[in-house]
C-alpha cells in the first residue's frame, strides 16, 4: 500500500463552515491540501451552484489554476472546520520547471481540455430533453437503505429528485419508478450530476440531486416519454 503524499507546506489557513475558500472565475493559482476537514467543489449550472465533488483531508485542489495559468474553474467551500495547507510555490515552480517543455505542454494542453469538457457537461446539463414539472414515485438504493422519493420534474432523460440526503455527484445507482397504469416498476441505471443540500439562506431551493439516465431499455425509454408528455398535455 502506497504511503501518504508529504508536500512541502509553506502556511496553513483554517476556513468555517460554509466559508468560501476562492469563486469560481476569480483569478489564483495556489495550491491546496487538505490537512483536516473537507471541501466541497461547487460549479455554476444554470445560475445556482451545485456540488460536482467533495474532497477530504490529504486531497489537493486548485492544480488547474498553477498548471494551466487559467481562471478558477469551480468554487470551493469549506464543509466544517477546515484547515488547508498552501503547498509552497517555489517548490512547486522548481519541481513543474524541471520537467521538459514537451511534457509541461501536454500537461497544460491536458488542463485546457480538461476545463473545455467540463464547460460543455454544464452546458449539457441545460440543453438535455424538454422537462415537465411532474412528481413521480420511486425507490433507489443509496449505499445503506433503499429510499422512497419523487420526482421534482422529468424528461425522457433524466429527473430532479427531492431528498434532503442527495448521493455524491458522480455516484452510480439502479432507480426503480411507478407509472400508474403500467405494471412493475421500470428499472433505469442512473448517474449523479448534480447535488444541492438544503440551503438556510435559500429556503425555497428544495435540497436534491439532477441524475441522467445511463442505461434503460429502449421499451421502458418509449414508455416514459410517451407518459410524460401525454400527462404534460392532459394537464
Amino acid at each position: 500500500m502506497k504511503g501518504k503524499i508529504r508536500y512541502n507546506i509553506a502556511e496553513e489557513e483554517t476556513y468555517n463552515d460554509g466559508q468560501i475558500i476562492f469563486k469560481e472565475t476569480s483569478p489564483g493559482d495556489w495550491v491546496y491540501v487538505i490537512l483536516s476537514g473537507s471541501v466541497e467543489i461547487l460549479k455554476n449550472v444554470q445560475d445556482r451552484k451545485v456540488i460536482i465533488e467533495k474532497l477530504q483531508p490529504g486531497e489537493v485542489f486548485g492544480e488547474l489554476g498553477f498548471i494551466g495559468g487559467i481562471k478558477r474553474t469551480a468554487t470551493a467551500r469549506a464543509i466544517g472546520e477546515t484547515t488547508l495547507g498552501i503547498i509552497d510555490r517555489g517548490f512547486l515552480e522548481k519541481e513543474y520547471n524541471q520537467l521538459s517543455g514537451q511534457f509541461r505542454s501536454i500537461l497544460e494542453i491536458i488542463v485546457l481540455r480538461f476545463k473545455k469538457m467540463l464547460d460543455r457537461t454544464c452546458d449539457i446539463t441545460r440543453r438535455t430533453d424538454q422537462r415537465y414539472p411532474k412528481v413521480l414515485s420511486l425507490v433507489y438504493k443509496d449505499r445503506k437503505a433503499f429510499v422512497q422519493a419523487y420526482t421534482e420534474n422529468a424528461s425522457a432523460g433524466g429527473f430532479f429528485i427531492k431528498t434532503e440526503k442527495p448521493l455524491t455527484p458522480g455516484h452510480r445507482f439502479l432507480l426503480k419508478l411507478e407509472l400508474s397504469g403500467i405494471p412493475g416498476p421500470l428499472q433505469i441505471k442512473c448517474d449523479v450530476i448534480w447535488a444541492r443540500e438544503q440551503d438556510e439562506n435559500r429556503p425555497a431551493q428544495e435540497p436534491g440531486m439532477g441524475v441522467k439516465f445511463r442505461e434503460i431499455s429502449k421499451k421502458d425509454y418509449q414508455l416514459l416519454k410517451k407518459y410524460i408528455a401525454a400527462g404534460e398535455q392532459e394537464g
